[in-house]
């Protein structure tokens, strides 16, 4: 069922927390998993069981400290578990429909609530922006995305420039604002018993929210083509294998981008084990046979190793570039070769959690179809 969410004085944030505390006050979960505004200025996932402290939530600030998909994960991954309402963004919500998949989460207690996003900045910028008063960025961002970084403000994100997915209509609900007048309202879609429970009437409304998610999808589909494209080039510039080891010179092998990746999910790793701890003559040896040692070593064995494993499920929500200290573009590499490797098997990431990966599912022909 669809409702119309009328906004008392022009306040959408306070008319969101309405929602979410409406469905917390009434028992449909026992507790909410939302971004809440920390002292530092800055916004986090938190895990909310009183219905008050929602006073402190802001899913509609843009800021992209982490991908709350990995804190899901954990919370769902054994039981007896709680039964939890999920606010995340797109990325997010994709990101935990794979870890699904891979059997490192599970949705049965879990109620997905979508939230439209026009974009989100890394937290510097984030927090540098909203250091000025009254600038809580969201409001430019959703009166006009498509002029996102072009009028004058900060630059979005790399990954949510080439966003071609900013909303999740797949939720159990779905905080529709894209496309609204937000000073008037905004829309919100349910299933019909929790519109019951929650005394909510349907309600049509005629906002433009697929037309500007059309637009938008547009003008993202664009600039991920043209930069998929040059990384694509840089990729295959030179010898095999010398393009990527351009892009990821500068890796000091810190591993934060394996950290932030909400779909890096082992629990036993190899880069975080003895195997790699060589003894000291063995960097003598190498060093001696190559005339010259890239120190810290391993690095590209490292990326290697992770793209084997990430790429067909990367979500591209960019949080290993936003992570990485010496500015490589992680983000880029996964979803240039992950876009590959997702087109021979015709699959798209993070929808529907009863499709089986690509790579667990055996189909007698598949290998003839990509010519091999």
């Amino acid at each position: 069922m669809k409702t119309f969410v009328p906004v008392e004085n022009g306040d959408t944030l306070q008319a969101v927390r309405g929602v979410l505390r409406r469905i917390l006050e009434s028992g449909q979960v026992e507790a909410l998993m939302v971004p809440l505004r920390t002292p530092a200025g800055t916004v986090m996932p938190a895990l909310v069981t009183d219905p008050a402290l929602l006073d402190q939530a802001d899913p509609l600030a843009p800021v992209y400290p982490v991908n709350a998909a990995r804190a899901l994960g954990w919370m769902t991954q054994r039981e007896p578990r709680g039964r939890i309402g999920a606010v995340m963004r797109s990325c997010e919500m994709r990101a935990m429909i794979e870890l699904v998949k891979l059997k490192q989460a599970c949705v049965d207690c879990i109620t997905l609530i979508s939230v439209d996003c026009a974009g989100t900045y890394d937290v510097p910028v984030y927090l540098d922006a909203v250091a000025q008063p009254d600038n809580l960025l969201w409001p430019l961002l959703f009166d006009d995305p498509l002029a996102s970084g072009s009028n004058g403000g900060p630059a979005l994100r790399d990954a949510c420039q080439m966003c071609e997915r900013p909303v999740y209509d797949e939720a159990q609900v779905v905080v529709q604002l894209l496309g609204h007048d937000l000073a008037k309202g905004f829309s919100v879609v349910l299933p019909d018993e929790m519109a019951g429970a929650l005394n909510w009437a349907p309600a049509s409304d005629a906002d433009g929210r697929r037309a500007m998610v059309d637009k938008l999808v547009a003008q993202r589909t664009a600039r991920r083509d043209a930069v998929l494209c040059e990384t694509r080039d840089k990729l295959n510039s030179g010898r095999p294998g010398e393009g990527l080891q351009t892009l990821f010179a500068a890796c000091i092998r810190c591993h934060n981008c394996m950290t932030a990746c909400p779909i890096c999910y082992c629990k036993t790793c190899l880069f975080k084990g003895p195997v790699f701890d060589h003894d000291p003559i063995q960097y003598m040896t190498w060093a001696k046979r190559k005339g010259a040692l890239r120190l810290p070593s391993d690095t590209m064995l490292f990326h290697l190793t992770r793209l084997n494993h990430m790429a067909l499920s990367c979500i591209g929500c960019g949080a290993c570039t936003s992570v990485c200290p010496v500015d490589i573009p992680v983000g880029r590499v996964f979803r240039a070769v992950g876009g590959n490797v997702q087109s021979v098997f015709d699959y798209v990431p993070g929808f529907n959690p009863q499709e089986l990966l690509p790579l667990v599912a055996f189909q007698a022909e598949e290998w003839q179809e990509v010519g091999e």
